[in-house]
């Protein structure tokens, strides 16, 4: 007799859940990680610094329960949730979001480098242990780079065990190279393939050249497979379907960082502007299967454990 279980036993077992009720501990769906996504609600009293009341896809509540009715059905049973917001206390607001939400399985949050408070929040949200890391700009890892304080800051970072995201053009996989070698222990993500104009073509050599070097620079560096419908700029969701149109991009990537180095995000709800969800999904996951069909569990699933250390419930 085949075990039914709770909605919440079956997330937190990395399992599917039909929106009918509960489901099957022998459910054959694939168990996909997604590691960006957004979550925020601009009806909140102090509103939203992001996004901006003139983006009439985006300035909505956007919570969790709309977004697992999307990616359950395909498989996915968990997701790392990136603050947007430079407000120190809307970290917090993730951490209570996904204290009572399961299928949050890590936060990754935004603390400036030039905040005097920076380790003072830092061990405070670094005391929870859904809180895996945080988001900084190109300009905010050159600045570590150029002022010890702030490299300092990194360090506390890394010797807190979190991540660091990078999110950018193609200078991120530069900036990450020059991290890693100052701090090797430090895992760092670049966001979203490094941000390339996606237009069916050769991607230019200067992103490249930035994508080979981020490639080199050793196992504590990933590539989010992210931003590929955003990469085309063409909203009102009429990025291309076809795989080949991403090929370019993604062939690099592949060469560069392979399957033990790149980690799946569907950049949710941004993406909407672009392509619906089935479409962001299936371009990833087709790539990866022709790529090397025996890669799919790493690319969308222990990747993203190793990366943000993190402990699906």
């Amino acid at each position: 007799m085949v075990k039914l279980l709770t909605r919440r036993e079956a997330i937190a077992a990395g399992l599917t859940f039909a929106a009918s009720g509960p489901v099957s501990a022998a459910a054959d769906k694939p168990r996909i990680l997604d590691t960006h996504t957004h979550f925020y609600d601009p009806t909140r009293k102090q509103g939203v610094p992001w996004p901006g009341k003139y983006d009439s896809v985006l300035y909505r509540t956007v919570l969790p329960a709309e977004y697992r009715k999307l990616a359950e059905p395909h498989g996915i049973v968990g997701t790392v949730v990136v603050e947007a917001s430079p407000w120190v206390e809307d970290n917090q607001w993730l951490l209570d979001l996904a204290r009572d939400e399961p299928f949050i399985v890590g936060v990754v949050g935004r603390l400036l480098p030039g905040d005097a408070e920076f380790a003072k929040h830092l061990a405070q949200f670094s005391r929870q242990s859904l809180f895996r890391g945080i988001r900084w700009n190109a300009v905010e890892a050159r600045t570590a780079l150029e002022d010890a304080k702030t490299l300092d800051r990194l360090k506390a970072l890394s010797d807190s065990g979190l991540s660091l995201d990078l999110n950018g053009g193609a200078e991120t996989f530069l900036l990450a190279a020059k991290l890693a070698e100052k701090l090797p222990a430090l895992r760092i993500v670049v966001d979203h393939v490094g941000n390339p104009l996606i237009d069916g073509k050769e991607p230019a050599p200067a992103w490249r050249e930035a994508v080979a070097t981020g490639g080199k620079a050793g196992k504590n560096v990933w590539c989010k497979l992210s931003g590929l419908v955003d990469g085309t700029h063409l909203r009102e969701r009429k990025a291309p379907t076809e795989l080949a149109f991403y090929q370019p991009v993604l062939d690099a990537v592949w060469k560069a960082f392979g399957a033990d180095r790149l980690v799946f995000g569907s950049n949710w709800p941004v993406s909407e502007h672009y392509a619906d969800f089935k479409t962001v999904l299936h371009l990833a996951t087709n790539f990866v299967q022709e790529a090397d069909a025996t890669a799919f569990a790493k690319v969308f699933r222990e990747n993203a454990t190793t990366a943000y250390q993190l402990k699906v419930r």
